[in-house]
């Protein structure tokens, strides 16, 4: 890795500053990429922006800031001095927050407060406005291998708002598979969040939306790792296999329970979907039953009501998920007492440490958490016992 030290003024980098949306966003003459492809999407509030604008009206350094080069060449003469060839082009490696919040000002799309006072850029005093222009940015250079740059992109983030795993990856895997599914995943108003807000939780400009999706098309398809199944897909034309995946799931969650539940928000649906979409379920049974289960006492974790209907008949321990209700200490002492300390099914003594309380009559046969419902059973015993609830 090779780094080389330069200072830009800020009237020179916001020189030719065009924000193309999804295609880019671009200064320096054309040749900065402020936002390349594996860059996160700008997530700086007013007041973090207002607060890169004071720094620089103050005279306060602003921290290094890292480009790449792309193309050209940047080189030091007998004297010492850089040397930037015509051609060269650059993409900006950190710093990019900073950067977009003093283009965002200089191109009238921030206001600013200074002594008690609003300001936009037009309105600026003489003397605040050239001290803006004429700042300098302190900008490293880095040349090396496609592998050095990125380490080097982990290595500086740390000491900032640390980048999300998929970010991270996004900065290794760029691509036009990856262009196209960050336009379905990785926008505020994207389509993937429409889809899915009321299932899936996750920030699409985080890329935390993006990752889901990742996670359970991987798990589909075998892939061990996210990074394996965006190193096989980087050269792809489109992201459709994963949109469609990812559709697939919404509906098949929205057919299996047409009645929608708050609680449904943020369970793991597309785990839930690889592991039993092939399954036959009555969707109109499935809605009689989630109504059933929510209005039942004892249940304490109604989260696991969607799980416990897609796998009962295959996991005779599934009314685990739901949580619940368990018998008291004093239900249970004299339940012990009236056992004499036998195990009620194994007929061996323990003492009241090692046995647990069962329901004589299970749950799924609508017993309830009641004294005369209670029966002391060895741990061996219980956990044997596979309709236990």
């Amino acid at each position: 890795m090779t780094i080389s030290e330069i200072k830009v003024r800020v009237e020179d980098i916001f020189r030719g500053y065009e924000d193309d949306g999804e295609d880019g966003i671009f200064a320096y003459n054309g040749k900065l990429t402020i936002r390349p492809p594996y860059q996160r999407e700008f997530i700086y509030n007013l007041k973090e922006q207002e607060a890169v604008i004071h720094t620089i009206l103050k005279g306060f350094p602003l921290n290094i800031m890292y480009w790449i080069l792309t193309k050209g060449t940047v080189k030091k003469d007998n004297e010492n001095h850089i040397m930037i060839s015509d051609d060269a082009e650059f993409e900006v490696l950190d710093g990019q927050q900073r950067t977009l919040s003093v283009m965002k000002f200089l191109s009238h799309k921030l206001q600013i407060h200074w002594d008690g006072k609003a300001y936009y850029k037009d309105s600026l005093p003489d003397d605040l406005y050239s001290k803006l222009m004429n700042y300098e940015f302190m900008i490293y250079i880095c040349e090396g291998t496609t592998s050095e740059k990125l380490d080097w992109f982990e290595i500086v983030n740390v000491a900032g708002e640390e980048l999300t795993a998929q970010e991270l990856r996004n900065s290794v895997y760029t691509g036009p598979w990856l262009s196209d599914a960050k336009l379905h995943f990785s926008k505020s108003s994207c389509a993937a969040k429409g889809l899915s807000e009321k299932y899936i939780t996750g920030a699409p400009l985080r890329q935390e939306l993006l990752e889901k999706a990742l996670i359970g098309i991987c798990e589909l398809k075998g892939y061990k790792e996210i990074k394996e199944y965006m190193a096989d897909h980087v050269s792809c034309e489109d992201a459709d296999e994963l949109w469609q995946y990812f559709q697939n799931v919404i509906h098949w969650v929205e057919t299996i329970f047409p009645l929608y539940y708050p609680d449904m928000k943020g369970r793991n649906w597309c785990h839930l979907y690889n592991k039993y979409h092939t399954n036959s379920y009555n969707s109109n049974v499935m809605k009689n039953e989630v109504k059933r289960l929510h209005e039942d006492d004892e249940i304490q974790e109604y989260k696991g009501i969607y799980e416990y209907l897609l796998s009962k008949d295959e996991d005779p321990f599934a009314a685990r998920l739901l949580n619940l209700r368990t018998f008291s200490e004093k239900d249970k002492t004299s339940a012990y007492s009236k056992q004499g300390g036998i195990c009620a099914i194994c007929k061996r003594p323990f003492s009241y440490a090692e046995m647990a309380g069962d329901h004589i009559k299970p749950w799924s046969k609508g017993g309830l958490t009641t004294p005369e419902n209670c029966q002391m059973l060895c741990k061996e015993c219980n956990s044997k016992k596979s309709d236990m609830y």
